[in-house]
């Protein structure tokens, strides 16, 4: 997925989380989906390195 995909999603959180009133849920989730996001990464990144050792 593309990094303003993200930016979409939070936007649309956000202003759901606004009108509900759910702030602090907002925030968390925001922190669960960097972290999802960052372990995304790593392992994505562990696979190419596993695959250029291997051929």
């Amino acid at each position: 997925m593309k990094g303003w995909l993200y930016g979409l999603y939070a936007l649309l959180i956000a202003i759901v989380s606004i009108f509900t009133g759910e702030l602090v849920t907002f925030i968390m989730l925001g922190f669960i989906l960097i972290s999802l996001q960052n372990i995304h990464t790593t392992l994505k990144d562990i696979l190419k390195d596993n695959k250029e050792k291997m051929g």
